[in-house]
């Protein structure tokens, strides 16, 4: 059976990945260091399963990740572990670099010397994948898009981090032969996505009725992607990518705020409507525009869909309406979130 170690698996899209990963029969070592944005409630399916390990830890305890390699020998390394919310980036950049920087670096070199040990038949299978984002191409005007050649210009300190890990990849794999591969993915969406986040965000507030915040005039642009198609994406990459070579991922799906925010409010007026029998959009407020908050981002995914043959299987609508329908069908699950209960059990609390 193969045994991929999973790091940030607890959170948002890592935690999507480990079903999606066991599910297919793959064992998987999930290492989470379980800040806020971890969950172990996402993977409550799993509990008792003998395909997935979970263990606490920070990708930058060096002593541990080694261990883990050395006893479960895992064919890949799937990174996911990051700081990833631009509003906390603002307030506490350090936090970032020590994860998406620090912490990336101390993993490479834990890989690095891992694969140096491995035999012959296993060193050349080996992977290390790393997962990140668009975000660190910038901004775009009204036209063109993102590919894998666009020139890094990251304007927040999470964006930063996050293309400094990116470099630190590409430099391992040049300078020590490490096999790596890097997703760059634009924005995700989908099931567990911790409810500060847009999407969940609104889809909260929208239910209890409460203003729905938009920063500045709600027209800055997003390529949104379902992350079940995302978690699929890396499947493929990891099996038949190229070593060395980044691999852009987006939804095809580019949408304003005011877009997202509507679309949430029209499914759930349809399924759920206020008692006074309101529309949800009379509740959407515009308020004071984030730092540095670039104005469109949009993805071209044509390598990875002409050279392995991805494309995405939601659309806009059709992954809109399974995100809303999931988020009223597990109240239990963002409330468990919203009021700490999952991290107190945790903690022995």
């Amino acid at each position: 059976m193969d045994t991929l170690l999973v790091t940030g698996g607890a959170g948002f899209i890592g935690a999507n990945f480990v079903l999606q990963a066991v599910a297919g029969g793959l064992r998987v070592v999930n290492l989470d260091k379980l800040t806020y944005a971890g969950n172990l409630d996402t993977l409550a399916s799993l509990e008792g399963s003998d395909r997935h390990l979970f263990v606490q830890g920070d990708i930058g305890d060096r002593a541990l990740v080694a261990r883990l390699l050395a006893d479960h020998q895992p064919r890949a390394i799937i990174n996911f572990a990051a700081e990833s919310h631009v509003d906390r980036s603002i307030d506490g950049p350090a936090a970032f670099v020590e994860t998406n920087v620090v912490g990336t670096l101390g993993l490479l070199e834990c890989a690095r010397d891992y694969w140096r040990g491995l035999d012959g038949g296993a060193r050349g299978a080996f992977r290390f994948l790393h997962v990140s984002t668009d975000e660190v191409y910038g901004s775009l005007g009204a036209e063109g898009k993102f590919t894998e050649t666009t020139p890094y210009a990251p304007n927040s300190p999470y964006s930063a981090s996050k293309a400094a890990s990116d470099h630190l990849v590409r430099a391992f794999h040049h300078t020590y032969g490490l096999p790596t591969l890097t997703t760059n993915c634009s924005n995700n969406y989908g099931p567990y996505q911790f409810p500060e986040k847009l999407i969940p965000l609104v889809i909260q507030k929208a239910l209890a009725g409460e203003p729905l915040p938009v920063y500045g005039d709600g027209r800055n642009v997003r390529d949104w992607l379902y992350v079940g198609d995302h978690c699929s994406a890396i499947r493929r990459v990891l099996d038949a990518g190229r070593i060395g070579e980044t691999y852009n991922v987006g939804g095809n799906a580019e949408r304003e705020n005011l877009t997202v925010v509507k679309t949430i409010c029209a499914l759930l007026d349809a399924r759920r409507p206020l008692a006074d029998g309101r529309p949800r959009e009379s509740l959407i407020t515009f308020v004071k525009d984030r730092p540095g908050h670039d104005r469109r981002y949009a993805i071209d995914a044509g390598k990875l869909q002409h050279e392995l043959g991805w494309t995405p299987t939601q659309t806009f609508e059709s992954g809109m309406a399974h995100t809303v329908d999931w988020y009223l069908a597990h109240q239990l699950w963002v409330q468990r979130v919203l009021d700490g209960s999952y991290r107190m059990e945790r903690l022995g609390s």
